[in-house]
C-alpha cells in the first residue's frame, strides 16, 4: 500500500520546495508517500489542449495500477478529518493510491474520466505549485488526526 502524488512540472520557487520537502518529511511518519513528477506538455506555441493531453498520459502512466484520485477545483469538498478518513480506510484495505495534479492548464478530460474520484483542495483556482503544498500539509495533518495528535485544532 502506497500513497503517491503524481504532479505536472518541478518545484521551481526553491521557498515553495523548502516548504513542501518539510511537509513531505513529516507526512512520511504516518503514511508510505512517494512524490512523482512529469514533464509540463511543454507549452509555448503548442494548444492548451495539447498539452493537457500529453500531461494526462504522462500523470496516468505514473499512476499505473493505483486507484486514480483527481485533484481538481471542480472535485469533492471535503474537510481535514474526512480527508483523514478516507486515507486511513484506503490504507486498511491496502490500497495504492495515486493523487494526480496537473499543471498550469489543469488536468485533461482524460485523466478526469479515469478518475475514481476527483477532490477539490480549495474553491479557488491555485498555481499548481501551491496546490501540491495544500495536498502534502493535508497528508501531514490527516497523520496527526488519525494519530490523535495535537497539531490539528
Amino acid at each position: 500500500m502506497r500513497f503517491t502524488i503524481v504532479a505536472v512540472g518541478r518545484l521551481r520557487d526553491p521557498a515553495v520546495a523548502e516548504v513542501v520537502a518539510d511537509y513531505a518529511h513529516r507526512a512520511s511518519r504516518y503514511w508510505p508517500l512517494d512524490t512523482v513528477e512529469v514533464r509540463d506538455g511543454g507549452g509555448g506555441a503548442r494548444p492548451s489542449d495539447e498539452t493537457r493531453r500529453r500531461e494526462g498520459e504522462a500523470l496516468l502512466r505514473r499512476a499505473g495500477e493505483a486507484l486514480v484520485i483527481a485533484c481538481d477545483e471542480s472535485g469533492e469538498r471535503m474537510d481535514s478529518r474526512t480527508f483523514a478518513a478516507l486515507l486511513q480506510r484506503w490504507r486498511e484495505e491496502g490500497r495504492d493510491v495515486a493523487f494526480l495534479l496537473g499543471g498550469a492548464n489543469g488536468l485533461a478530460p482524460e485523466v478526469l474520466r479515469c478518475a475514481s474520484r476527483r477532490i477539490s483542495l480549495a474553491p479557488w483556482t491555485l498555481p499548481h505549485e501551491l496546490a501540491r503544498l495544500v495536498l502534502m500539509e493535508q497528508f501531514y495533518r490527516a497523520g496527526t488526526i488519525v494519530r490523535g495528535e495535537p497539531y490539528h485544532k
